[in-house]
């Protein structure tokens, strides 16, 4: 135990400057502050919540080092990779390194140069390791995968049963059991085993909302698979299959169809089980076909959607397989292919167990996945209920068996408009510009290439920007079009993009949900700056022999293209830019920005704080508070800048900001209520990134001054419910 509480600054200030965050998820404080305590803890914590942050951050501000045992070679890799990046002294060792690498490991911790060592179980308890570690100070045990321990989970590994040795070596050291399955049952045998009846238990929910359920009957099962993958072939996914022999015929199929698949089982060399990892994780490798040998311990985040083409054996099973989609929070989807020829296989498998407990339990698995399967009940309220979680209510559909089908609309008009401008422009562009064009935009770039000149250009003006980004999305993701990462995500029309544009094809599209629509305003998204940074981001991942997430999530990157930080200030208040990684890889992210920028016109989001984050004000400057003074006294513009001998531009842009600080204004005393509302919506029309297009849209009577406080206006809250309702599907 620290003889001293770490205070809540430093565990905040660690947070951030080195994990990139400035705040917690749910328990994670709690659970933190506990281990920092020295107080055993029991945490029960799904995929995706954030349950490695709970014993990495204490390691770093506890007196001695932390050792996390984990089965899964892959996660202590994984773990160890993107800690490295982050600047921690972490380190794991296992079979897969050879004895030179494990001797020079083994001699940092005994030097006591690490402060994070992940080791397997079968290992740790070797009396040869033991008495290593018990010649540092060892502060903590975090015991991950803890439902392993138990024979009542759905992995039970008897390695893990000897390590409550563990308790009587090391009678200083704290422990932590950690999870993301285990009934009730499971925990308590959970905590017996490790001796944790005194910890302090954290249990979260097993609810995964952006997760969406479906079980499709198995007959035709591969075309089914194939029009579900045809939509996403630039997205992660997992496929598995009971059989080895199965995955490599699935893969194999899905190669000779235009897939990027590859096949994973315990029966191929260790050697191409590892490339074959490596290659999914880096992206080279899209789907990955697979025994359940494959997933344990893989920290990729942005996995798209997860395929059970077998049944599986338990809903414990399922549950922890499928939840290795959506790691990152983005929707994402689990479907399970059923038929009842799969129950009956796995019962003689069942039979032909030699314990009669171990059959008993099998069986009452097996029965309960397929009651799961068969149900027409909610999807998530019956999974949640398994692990005697209840489901209060979610407002929208979360599974195959609640979806109310979608209205569809025909937007084969813009849709052939889109496809055009991509062939018109030798699809040499990305989705960007091809909007640019369609929407009429006088940028640089558009009128030294000449596309103002094209006769698609301008002849999408009559919907927004978000409209576009919308449509090219669901275009990209149904089929008719694709990006090309090697030229810069350039447009391609595909196949079935050519019959819409010469055979006549309709384009049916479901109308975006509120969830759904890409948000407008100073936070929209720009597509074509967040591929730009994938791309950035894949080609340094290579450089380094990264995985692209360890550089930086999906998340962070769509939150530069939202905000558009041009500095590195700027740059670490996004979620998941710590020190670190701003001074390693920052100025490449940045220098795009900033060329963005230049090349597009769009203006960086004024007084820039992260979307999500508390208010972050640096205050006015004291010439900004000088005007602010003057017009609180009941000057005009006009007025304060011939006093302060200033432009009135200059005056508009103070008081400008003194709105985004969060300075009550009298507006009316700035901008009438009649060009208040109309400049509100040609905001919600055409974006507020640059103020260019909106003053093109408004036409003459307006000035940038003015278009620039409301939208300032608008974008801080001030405006009562009649004036922003144009907003009303806006972030906050």
């Amino acid at each position: 135990m620290p003889a001293d509480p770490v205070p809540d600054s430093q565990v905040l200030d660690t947070l951030k400057s080195t994990f990139g965050f400035t705040s917690f998820r749910p328990l994670q404080a709690d659970i933190i502050r506990s281990v920092l305590g020295g107080q055993d803890v029991f945490v029960l914590m799904p995929t995706g919540g954030g349950k490695s942050l709970c014993y990495q951050l204490p390691a770093l501000l506890l007196d001695g080092m932390t050792v996390v045992v984990s089965p899964l070679i892959a996660l202590m890799k994984d773990q160890v990779d993107a800690l490295q990046a982050l600047g921690v002294k972490a380190t794991f060792i296992n079979s897969s390194l050879d004895p030179a690498e494990t001797n020079r490991r083994l001699a940092a911790v005994a030097r006591r140069a690490v402060k994070l060592l992940y080791v397997a179980p079968e290992r740790l308890v070797t009396a040869s390791f033991l008495q290593l570690l018990s010649s540092v100070r060892v502060a903590f045990f975090a015991i991950d995968e803890a439902h392993c321990i138990s024979e009542w989970g759905h992995d039970f590994r008897p390695e893990y049963r000897l390590l409550n040795r563990l308790r009587e070596a090391f009678p200083d050291a704290s422990f932590g059991a950690f999870t993301a399955t285990a009934t009730r049952r499971v925990q308590a045998d959970i905590k017996a085993q490790l001796s944790l009846q005194k910890a302090a238990s954290f249990l979260g929910s097993y609810n995964r909302a952006n997760l969406f359920y479906e079980v499709r009957p198995k007959s035709s099962a591969y075309r089914q698979l194939v029009g579900y993958l045809n939509g996403r072939r630039q997205a992660s996914g997992i496929i598995y299959c009971q059989a080895r022999a199965e995955t490599e015929r699935l893969s194999e199929r899905l190669r000779s169809d235009g897939f990027n698949a590859a096949a994973y089982h315990a029966g191929l060399e260790n050697d191409e089980r590892r490339q074959r990892q490596e290659a999914f994780k880096k992206d080279n490798v899209r789907i990955m076909v697979a025994t359940i040998a494959f997933g344990l311990g893989i920290d990729k985040p942005d996995v798209r959607f997860v395929v059970h083409y077998d049944l599986p054996k338990s809903l414990e099973g399922y549950y922890q397989e499928g939840g290795r989609a959506g790691r990152d929070g983005d929707p994402s989807d689990c479907i399970l292919f059923y038929s009842y020829g799969d129950l009956i296989k796995y019962r003689r498998f069942i039979d032909e167990k030699p314990s009669e407990k171990e059959r008993e339990i099998a069986h009452q698995q097996l029965r309960q996945m397929a009651d799961w399967a068969r149900s027409t009940e909610c999807r998530r309220r019956s999974l949640l209920a398994y692990f005697d979680e209840t489901l209060e209510g979610h407002p929208h559909p979360c599974c195959d068996n609640c979806r109310m089908p979608s209205k569809e609309l025909d937007y084969t008009e813009p849709a052939k408009m889109l496809l055009s401008c991509a062939k018109r422009t030798g699809e040499q562009f990305g989705t960007g510009h091809l909007i640019d064009v369609l929407r009429g935009s006088r940028s640089q770039r558009v009128l030294s290439l000449g596309h103002d000149r094209l006769t698609v250009y301008g002849i999408g003006r009559g919907r927004s920007r978000t409209e576009w980004e919308f449509i090219v999305r669901e275009l990209l993701r149904r089929g008719y079009a694709r990006q090309r990462e090697e030229e810069f995500n350039a447009l391609k029309v595909t196949e079935m993009g050519g019959a819409v544009l010469f055979k006549g094809q309709q384009v049916l599209l479901a109308a975006p949900s509120e969830d759904e629509a890409l948000p407008t305003g100073p936070a929209a998204l720009r597509l074509d700056l967040f591929e730009e940074l994938r791309a950035i981001r894949k080609n340094l991942a290579d450089d380094l022999s990264l995985p692209p997430y360890v550089i930086f999530h999906d998340k962070t990157l769509r939150q530069m293209a939202e905000t558009l930080p041009t500095s590195r200030a700027q740059l670490l208040r996004i979620e998941g830019v710590g020190q670190q990684k701003a001074m390693s890889y920052g100025n490449l992210f940045l220098d795009a920005i900033v060329e963005y920028v230049r090349r597009t016109g769009a203006e960086p989001t004024p007084m820039f704080k992260p979307v999500g984050a508390p208010s972050r004000r640096v205050g006015l400057t004291p010439t900004m508070r000088q005007t602010l003074d003057r017009f609180n006294e009941g000057q005009t513009p006009a007025e304060i800048a011939a006093g302060r001998g200033l432009a009135l531009s200059t005056i508009e842009g103070h008081l400008a900001e003194a709105l985004e600080e969060g300075e009550p204004l009298a507006i009316e005393r700035l901008v009438s209520e009649d060009k208040v509302r109309t400049i509100g919506l040609a905001i919600a029309e055409v974006g507020a990134d640059a103020l260019k297009p909106i003053i093109e849209h408004l036409g003459e009577g307006y000035t940038y001054g003015e278009v620039r406080i409301v939208r300032a206006f608008l974008n801080q809250g001030q405006a009562r419910p009649d004036q922003t309702q144009v907003y009303a599907k806006s972030p906050a």
